[in-house]
């Protein structure tokens, strides 16, 4: 689907998106083609959009009292483009706050030396301030409202009341009160924590920007029409180019080695710190460290298709799909404002009518609720504690696509996988050699190897890897012939072999009663057998099984440690190697010989027995089951495509002990929310209290909000603090970029 994204200039709170949405929405017609980045400044719309309905959205967006930028190629990487942006309006805000606070204070100590000190001019008393200092003070007021009355102007004319329009009516009753100093006092401050808050939300920015922004800019590779070595910039990089990558760099593009060996640091990627070693055909990525030595790539994909790449525009679609905190947030802040302002009304009018209280009291204490019923603390903690928390999932290697999947895994009841290629590694291995009579295990390798060098099976390219791994030597058999559903026979030697299954060898009667019975009792244990045998006699059998993850038995066992109701093991393989691999990892509940309808519809139960679910799944057949499930989570290493488009987590290490990683990332995002959700309101609440008993002031109220609007913000910036997959300690050394490093004395 097309998508057209516009820079916001002056969006830098969640009310500021509802302002949006209300106005932009009727205009492109409804607010789901809209979507919203706060920390990037940006507003998304999906499908169409011609020149003229592009005009009309930047109108829409301009009568809100802000100003939309067209931008399809403003942000690269996470950080969005500034140029063309002038001088004001890059540092008004800041500007306005200088410039405010200067004359607030000109004004203080004019009326201080008029009055005759710094504790006359608090006091206030009868006659005002003097004339040139209400002349400061009214320029101290403009200079910092020049920001917010324009969007107070609008929400009083939508009847949409927001954080402006509470601060204007505060400063406009501060100076009908003749409070000159209050008044001047709150614009000021209110253009300070506007100033704050954006330094904060930058800060945010940067840094979760840095979790992505690692690709280098530029690479070294072989020209093929001269030979030299030239630098470029990546994107001008053709795919199947050979780029050069010295000890300590950054490799620049997805790519497999062709020449040189050495150790990469991809935590970038994997969020794993471990150096993974490097030969001749090994996979590189971008983004990725090459630690030791000098390697030549042939470069695999372009620089807008890397693995780096493809994560960085998910990380950015998931940013704008809300989670359901953020949404409720939104709810109750339309309802809130108009509600605080019902009560500053109420505390205004009430008292004086029915107690006898003075009304300029009452006035007074009413515009105090209405400062510190400002939402903006409660509406801007959210989205900033869930985007920490995508950055933090990125960085760990765990590459969430949205909000709400974030939110998800904190609720999940039950856990269903699949078994090959998620609890197994979908790559048989040769778990036992067994020669017989004379033949020698590395003999009997040595002729096995002969027979299946030319056979793509599976089994048959376990044993060439396990051939190759125990440096045995072997030949290639002559006269090779593939016998279909069976095996494979050969010439080794002047002498003809045979090697196949169980079955062809009980077909072919070339076996005994004792053999028989010892093969059987392999089969049993869920191992696939390659029998190998001549003319005469059986020479030996080969026992090769799909191997189990090391970590899958640690990852069922914190994942039962979390609470979850249901683990449940899923394959379409046979009942009893299903069976042996769900005890080996400790899965109670296991389902065999499914077909993919048959995963869909075990999901679709449990999930409406249990409410929440998560399918874990690798390959094709498992995409249908991922989308059905609540959160679908796939293998993002070596997993189809398939599986990882329709997923809504990928791990992009295959390391299944970050499933309870997620549980309890996800869990503690949740409670960094609830805890800024209710700071917040505590805040208000007590401050409330506080005016109704006329002990809190304008700029204490503004001060206080303005303090809960950082501390919520700086909580949910705590998200972005690395773990490892267990959760429980920091990585000890840090590269240059910020992330994982393995222990290289060289760093």
């Amino acid at each position: 689907m097309e998508k057209h994204s516009f820079r916001i200039k002056g969006m830098c709170c969640g009310e500021e998106v509802g302002l949006l949405r209300s106005e932009v929405a009727p205009v492109v017609g409804g607010d789901q083609r809209l979507s919203f980045d706060l920390l990037q400044s940006r507003m998304t719309i999906s499908g169409s959009l011609d020149a003229s309905l592009a005009e009309s959205v930047m109108a829409a967006v301009a009568r809100t009292g802000m100003k939309a930028v067209p931008s399809e190629d403003a942000c690269s990487a996470g950080v969005c483009a500034a140029k063309g942006d002038s001088v004001w309006e890059k540092h008004g805000k800041l500007f306005s706050c200088a410039t405010s606070g200067l004359l607030l204070i000109a004004a203080f100590v004019f009326q201080a030396l008029h009055r005759g000190g710094v504790f006359a001019a608090l006091a206030g008393g009868s006659g005002g301030p003097p004339v040139f200092a209400v002349i400061l003070y009214f320029s101290a007021i403009l200079a910092g409202g020049w920001l917010i009355f324009p969007r107070a102007l609008y929400a009083a004319r939508k009847l949409k009341p927001d954080m402006n329009l509470l601060m204007t009516v505060a400063v406009l009753g501060a100076i009908g009160l003749g409070e000159w100093l209050e008044a001047a006092s709150v614009s000021f401050l209110f253009v300070l924590a506007l100033l704050i808050e954006s330094w904060s939300l930058e800060k945010a920015k940067r840094e979760i920007s840095a979790l992505l922004d690692i690709t280098p800019p530029r690479a070294r590779f072989i020209c093929p029409a001269s030979g030299k070595i030239e630098e470029k910039p990546v994107d001008e990089i053709p795919v199947g180019a050979t780029v050069l990558v010295r000890p300590g760099e950054r490799i620049p593009l997805d790519g497999v080695i062709t020449r040189g060996a050495t150790s990469v640091n991809q935590a970038p990627i994997t969020g794993e710190s471990a150096c993974i070693p490097k030969g001749l055909g090994a996979e590189v990525f971008a983004g990725t460290i090459n630690e030791e030595g000098l390697i030549e790539f042939a470069s695999t994909r372009a620089a807008s298709d890397t693995t780096l790449s493809r994560i960085i525009r998910m990380v950015e679609e998931g940013r704008s799909r809300r989670a359901p905190a953020e949404q409720w947030v939104d709810r109750f802040a339309g309802v809130y404002t108009p509600f605080m302002m019902l009560v500053a009304l109420a505390i205004v009018a009430v008292p004086p009518l029915f107690t006898g209280g003075g009304w300029a009291e009452w006035f007074y204490k009413g515009l105090v609720v209405l400062v510190i019923a400002c939402p903006c603390a409660l509406v801007i903690s959210t989205p900033v504690t869930i985007v920490a928390g995508l950055g933090s999932a990125a960085r760990n290697g765990v590459l969430v696509k949205g909000g709400a999947y974030l939110e998800a895994p904190a609720r999940l009841k039950a856990i269903a996988f699949d078994k090959t290629g998620t609890i197994t590694f979908g790559e048989p291995a040769v778990k036992q050699v067994i020669p017989v009579g004379d033949h020698s295990e590395a003999g009997l390798l040595a002729n096995a190897a002969a027979l299946e060098a030319n056979s793509t099976h599976p089994l048959a390219r376990a044993v060439i890897r396990h051939v190759e791994s125990r440096g045995i030597r072997a030949t290639v058999a002559d006269k090779f012939t593939i016998l279909p559903g069976q095996g494979a026979e050969g010439s080794i030697g002047g002498k003809t072999y045979w090697i196949g299954s169980h079955r062809m060898l009980e077909k072919w009667q070339r076996e005994s009663p004792v053999f028989h019975d010892a093969i059987s009792r392999l089969e049993e244990a869920g191992n696939s057998l390659m029998v190998m045998w001549c003319d005469d006699h059986v020479c030996g059998l080969v026992s090769v099984a799909d191997q189990v993850r090391p970590e899958a038995s640690r990852a069922v066992a914190g994942l039962k440690a979390l609470g979850l109701e249901k683990i449940v093991l899923m394959s379409g393989d046979n009942h009893k190697t299903v069976e042996l691999i769900a005890r080996a990892v400790g899965i109670d509940e296991f389902h065999s010989e499914l077909l993919p309808e048959d995963k869909v519809r075990l999901v679709s139960e449990l999930k409406t027995k249990f409410g929440g679910i998560a399918m874990v799944g690798d390959g094709i057949n498992d995409a249908p089951a991922l989308a059905a499930a609540t959160v679908g989570i796939a293998m993002g290493a070596m997993g189809s495509d398939a599986a990882i488009e329709t997923a809504d987590i990928a791990l992009m290490s295959d390391d299944l002990s970050k499933i309870p990683w997620l549980v309890r990332h996800s869990r503690k995002t949740m409670a960094v929310i609830r805890q800024n959700v209710v700071f917040a309101l505590l805040v208000k609440v007590l401050f409330i209290c506080m005016a109704a008993a006329g002990i809190a002031t304008l700029w204490e109220a503004i001060a206080a909000d303005m303090g809960a609007s950082l501390l919520v913000i700086f909580n949910g910036l705590r998200l972005l603090r690395i773990t490892d997959a267990g959760g429980d300690k920091q990585y000890p050394v840090l590269c240059r970029s910020g992330f994982a490093c393995c222990t290289n004395p060289k760093l």
